[in-house]
Formats: C-alpha cells, sequence, structure tokens
C-alpha cells in the first residue's frame, strides 16, 4: 500500500497577483486515476495518462497585443528575483508562425515553455502545435504577463537576457 507524504510548501515568489489555474486544466475523473495506479501495458507512454489536457476555451484574445516587430530590452524584474525559465508568446498569425518554426530548436534547447494567445479556431491551435512538434505551448490568454512587461507585439521570447524576438 502506497503512503502519502506531504510536506510544507514554500514560496519563492508571490507578485499578489495569483491566478486560479482551474479553466486551463482537466480535471480527473475517478476512472482516470484509478487507471493511473494500474499498470501500462508494454509500448504505451506511462507519463501520457499523467498530464491532463487543457480544457480549450475559444477564441483565445490577448487584446493588448499584435503581431510586428520587438525591440530587444531587458526584463523589468524586481530586485533578487529571477526568471525560473525562459517563456515565448505566439499568434496563429503568419509571423508568428514563421518564427516558431525558424526558432524552434533553440528554444527546445533553452528549455522554453509558450503560450498560445491569440487564436480563433482549434484549428489554428492544431497549426501551432505542429509547428512546435513537442514544445510545451499552453493555449491561453497573456493579459496579465504583457500589461507589466510592457509587451504590445508577438511573437516574443522572454528569457534572462530580455525580451526580444
Amino acid at each position: 500500500m502506497p503512503l502519502a507524504a506531504t510536506a510544507a510548501l514554500t514560496v519563492v515568489y508571490d507578485s499578489g497577483d495569483t491566478r486560479s489555474i482551474a479553466p486551463y486544466i482537466a480535471v480527473f475523473d475517478t476512472d482516470a486515476l484509478n487507471q493511473m495506479q494500474q499498470p501500462s501495458p508494454m509500448g504505451q507512454n506511462e507519463h501520457s495518462a499523467l498530464v491532463p489536457e487543457p480544457v480549450l476555451q475559444l477564441p483565445i484574445r490577448t487584446p493588448q497585443v499584435s503581431p510586428g516587430p520587438v525591440d530587444p530590452q531587458p526584463l523589468p524584474l524586481p530586485a533578487g528575483v529571477a526568471l525560473p525559465r525562459p517563456f515565448f508568446l505566439v499568434g496563429a498569425d503568419k509571423l508568428s508562425r514563421d518564427w516558431l518554426a525558424l526558432h524552434r530548436d533553440r528554444l527546445i534547447e533553452i528549455q522554453a515553455i509558450g503560450m498560445l494567445v491569440d487564436a480563433d479556431t482549434a484549428d489554428d491551435v492544431a497549426a501551432i502545435k505542429a509547428i512546435a512538434n513537442g514544445l510545451p505551448i499552453l493555449p491561453a490568454s497573456a493579459s496579465d504577463i504583457v500589461a507589466p512587461l510592457q509587451i504590445t507585439h508577438i511573437p516574443v521570447l522572454i528569457s534572462e537576457r530580455g525580451i526580444e524576438q
């Protein structure tokens, strides 16, 4: 019988602007939980059952941004705060698709996580996932992210180096 382990949570950084991720993740039902505890058949990816598919709510909109050029700038983080991982924002527009295809290998190399911040249809989402080909991309609005970083155009990469295209 497996034993449950618990540990106290450590808050590394709290901006005071926390949002629930509930709208973006699927909820496991008891059948799915039971299947996760069963041994998987040979040749099947054991981890695929552990990761819920996000609930897709279309259209996805981030009205503060539009496709266009991005001038490189420093990342305005408070003193002593480090960015845990690079991330990028793309839309389903042609500029974003071309940028993602061109920079995909570098994004994989730096272990960047993406957000699809503007898309109309499930076909748009599928097209971006196909171009990403394994890069993690969350379809969701980035309004809470772009405002404090003063980002007005996509595609954009946000990393320790700064904000760049």
